[in-house]
């Protein structure tokens, strides 16, 4: 299975360390977030690694909506359940829950199927940053702090009209930014096709902490640092 380099199975729960959160971020979603750096301060794991394993161990159904609840620090013993009443949900031994999922409709647990899906979302999902975010940012007037900048996974949903999907590909149909205070919220609203065919549509929330006056020369700089880092692990550096 792909994701196998990115978790460790420890008996019935899976464990995810720094370092495999950092990879599945850069080589599968191409997100180079500093925040899934294995070195970071305030490292979290990827939603999008979240979202794959949910899929991987319980299928792609038509309808899902994914809420993350907290982020996932180096290392935590998670388990993946499924309630009695349908709901999924991520948490760990404390309790402590940091992904829910409701689900609905036929699933499919075709691994093909469930690989091309989440390839596809988690490529689209990792270009939010600089290719999206920033033109709202800039047309706005407002950005994030460039010595810590926070952009939290929220929520995401689809809606599909059938699973047995054999070359999914995802675009960007619309984006917005509604912001409040220091807040911004992003929703970004996306199609679905199937070799060439419409099969559903979906959308995601990210949240923006700690907004201020937009800044052209830090903004700038943070794109540049983006490329940079992606083109030296590129190159294996």
């Amino acid at each position: 299975m792909f994701l196998d380099p990115y978790h460790t199975q420890a008996g019935s729960r899976v464990r995810i360390s720094a370092q495999q959160a950092s990879d599945f971020a850069k080589r599968i979603a191409g997100d180079f977030n500093p925040i899934h750096d294995a070195d970071a301060r305030r490292f979290c794991v990827p939603g999008d690694l979240l979202f794959a394993l949910v899929l991987s161990r319980f299928g792609l159904s038509e309808q899902m909506d994914f809420r993350f609840r907290s982020m996932v620090g180096d290392g935590t013993l998670l388990s993946l359940e499924e309630s009695a009443a349908g709901q999924l949900k991520v948490s760990d031994d404390e309790g402590k829950q940091y992904l829910e999922v409701n689900r609905a409709g036929e699933t499919s647990l075709d691994a093909e199927v469930i690989e091309a899906f989440t390839r596809c979302y988690v490529a689209f999902s990792g270009k939010n940053f600089p290719h999206v975010l920033k033109p709202l940012l800039e047309e706005q007037g407002v950005m994030f702090n460039p010595k810590r900048p926070l952009v939290i996974y929220d929520s995401m949903g689809f809606s599909l009209e059938r699973t047995d999907l054999t070359d999914p590909t995802l675009e960007l149909v619309d984006s917005s930014l509604d912001v409040t205070g220091k807040r911004g919220d992003v929703r970004l609203e996306f199609r679905i096709t199937d070799r060439g065919e419409a099969v559903g549509n979906g959308s995601k929330k990210l949240v923006v902490s700690g907004l201020s006056e937009y800044d052209a020369k830090a903004m700038d700089d943070i794109v540049a640092e983006f490329y940079r880092l992606k083109s030296a692990y590129e190159r294996g550096e």
